[in-house]
């Protein structure tokens, strides 16, 4: 049986042809096996081609794509050991490629074969070499990369696991004691002079790691200096019993060798971070230049020190923790609450303030005031509390609604009574039936918005409103201290929030006769021009004294709004303060939360884990996981209890980043 291809169209090289001949002769080596379903020992392959049988052969370079899966078709169904070379005048195959007359067809081995074949035992030729394929350009190039690595560096390597300067020394002295194999008159114990020398191994190991050209240059001349580009010229190095020293302009004077002639230590290296380190802990932890300083006492020249210990200190867990200021982020936009239009009072933020000291009969007791703000048009509500419990706030909250309409969402910090009261809502509304409880959850009715705890300055839109109102009213109030009544201090707060109510919201042109009347929030309130007059009368100082309480009233309404006036209105200005973004706080960063009542050193270590991040990307609040200060015996077993708490970055001091 015989099987010829005409070549293809585009050209191919010769080995390729006669690879891919190969192939046939692989397919029909299995087509033949499937049809005849006979027995066969054994089977031999043919090839007048050196170049195919070593890529048949071939155990160690890579192909290009054409011959690699070529090879590896024929890898797949025949062993290699059956490939064998012929002479190209005993193979009959030729005949097919060449053409021949009729006559050379007869007198040639086209229909009987080789010779060799019809002997007895096949004689198998030797396997040739695989230099054939040095230089081919089937064969893909390696490339190889050699590294050399010296024993300096692979020793300096493992010191990397030591963190601590004290311990390596010792680990270092100890290996030198076995090396040499000597008794220590000390016993067990590493005595001074085998640290000193255990220091100098590692420090001279570290400056061959980081100056080997300044080396080599001082080694070859007594009198030679490193060149110019050399990042050590300024310090004119000398090498002193092979550690490379500052030279400098004390030679002549009488300190020791470590003051006058400081060893050098490269900047980036792990043995440098750990003799700072380890100075740095000897001063308890201080600053930058007491730091440097105790590095130079102790013989110790680091190159571009002042940066590298800045650095080491920045990265100082202890550090952080003794001096780290709290975290900060730009401030963030305002919410769209305070800048699209809405009716008054459908987004407020409220708050409690005070005492005020009130006179029930011959007793004095405490009153509270709660002041709602509205966050688009600015205005106030004050209502009187008679304590800070939700029963009395929720009352509160219910008069205010009843004067000033459905809110829809209310601002505020995570007080007791402020949770409380959002609770009380949330488990009334499980008494409603379903079709007043779908009416209340549509128009979305108070809705209580808590900000962070311990975050007071998110909460500045009614904090300066308290800050406005307190101050002046706690100054008023104080002129007729135990002559008020609950009454009394109730016309006291509605009357001070019509004045808040009247104040411009914008004082541009309030000089300017010619200007605009000033817009003020109770135009946007009250949808009217005209402010109500006081009562007709004129209200002085005796007034306080007067059995009748509403002149009293009065006259402590007219020092409010003098005094407001002029501590208030008159100083307005601009604050400019966290206009800078910071780096963003992240999941698994190490922090400790700032207590106000607590010292430094008390505060809680915890770790974060989640954050919330605002609509620009900033995270302004976390959630961190704290451990508790007591540990609990359980049969013989400690368990140590977390818990989970919430806090503005403000009262935040990072300690590690997260990796």
């Amino acid at each position: 049986m015989a099987k010829a291809r005409v070549a293809p169209l585009k050209v191919l090289s010769i080995p390729r042809l006669e690879l891919s001949a190969a192939v046939t002769a692989a397919r029909m080596s299995v087509m033949l096996k499937s049809e005849l379903q006979m027995k066969i020992d054994e089977e031999f392959f043919w090839t007048d081609s050196q170049v195919v049988l070593a890529y048949i052969s071939n155990e160690a370079r890579r192909f290009h794509v054409f011959v690699a899966n070529r090879v590896q078709l024929i890898r797949s169904s025949t062993d290699a050991k059956q490939w064998h070379y012929i002479d190209t005048a005993q193979n009959p195959a030729d005949l097919a490629s060449r053409g021949a007359h009729i006559e050379e067809i007869t007198a040639s081995n086209w229909l009987c074969g080789p010779k060799c074949l019809w002997e007895k035992d096949v004689l198998v030729p030797p396997k040739l070499s695989t230099d054939l394929l040095v230089g081919d350009p089937e064969v893909k190039a390696i490339q190889v990369f050699a590294t050399e690595v010296s024993k300096t560096s692979d020793i300096l390597s493992r010191l990397e696991r030591f963190s601590s300067w004290t311990k390596l020394i010792k680990v270092i002295a100890r290996i030198k004691r076995l090396g040499s194999k000597e008794t220590s008159p000390h016993g067990n114990c590493v005595s001074v002079e085998e640290r000193k020398r255990a220091a100098e191994i590692v420090i001279e190991m570290t400056q061959q790691q980081a100056f080997a050209q300044e080396i080599k240059t001082l080694q070859e001349s007594c009198n030679a200096c490193v060149p110019s580009s050399s990042p050590l010229f300024c310090l004119d190095p000398l090498l002193d019993a092979g550690l490379l020293r500052v030279g400098g302009r004390l030679k002549e004077s009488d300190l020791s060798l470590e003051l006058k002639h400081p060893i050098i230590l490269p900047k980036d290296s792990h043995i440098t971070e750990l003799i700072i380190a380890h100075h740095h802990a000897q001063i308890h932890h201080q600053g930058r230049n007491q730091t440097l300083l105790e590095l130079r006492s102790n013989g110790f020249w680091i190159q571009g020190g002042s940066k590298t210990v800045s650095n080491f200190i920045h990265r100082c867990v202890k550090c952080r923790r003794l001096r780290r200021p709290v975290e900060e982020q730009r401030m963030a936009d305002l919410p769209k609450e305070r800048c699209q239009a809405s009716a008054p009072f459908t987004f407020c933020g409220m708050d409690c303030f005070g005492p005020f000291v009130v006179k029930k009969g011959r007793k004095e007791h405490k009153r509270y005031g709660l002041i709602l703000t509205c966050l688009y048009s600015r205005a106030v509500h004050l209502e009187m509390l008679e304590d800070l419990s939700t029963d009395c706030l929720i009352n509160a909250l219910r008069c205010f609604i009843s004067l000033r309409g459905a809110v829809s969402q209310l601002y505020c910090d995570q007080g007791t009574n402020f949770v409380g009261a959002k609770n009380e809502l949330k488990e009334a509304l499980k008494q409603c039936d379903p079709k007043t409880l779908e009416a209340f959850l549509a128009d979305k009715q108070c809705n209580f918005v808590f900000n962070a705890p311990s975050a007071s300055h998110a909460g500045g839109v009614w904090e300066r409103q308290i800050r406005t109102v307190r101050n002046v009213l706690h100054a008023t109030v104080d002129q007729c201290s135990g002559r008020l009544d609950d009454s009394s201090l109730r016309t006291l707060f509605y009357e001070a929030m019509a004045i808040v109510n009247s104040r411009p919201l914008s004082i541009d042109g309030i000089n300017d006769p010619h200007s605009l009347e000033p817009l003020t929030p109770n135009h946007l309130v009250l949808m009217k021009s005209k402010v109500a007059l006081p009562p007709p009368g004129k209200f002085v100082r005796e007034d306080l004294y007067a059995a009748k309480r509403w002149r009293r009233v009065q006259y402590l309404v007219e020092q409010f709004w003098s005094r407001w006036r002029r501590e208030y209105l008159q100083n307005i200005y601009l604050r400019q303060k966290w206009h800078v973004p910071r780096r963003n706080l992240q999941i698994n960063d190490v922090v400790i939360i700032k207590e106000d009542l607590l010292p430094r050193n008390e505060w809680r270590l915890g770790r974060v884990i989640d954050v919330t991040e605002g609509a620009d990307g900033l995270v302004r609040r976390v959630k961190v996981r704290v451990g508790d200060h007591n540990l609990q015996e359980r049969k013989g077993n400690y368990t140590f209890k977390t818990s989970v708490v919430e806090r503005p970055i403000q009262k935040l001091v990072l300690l590690l980043e997260a990796q």
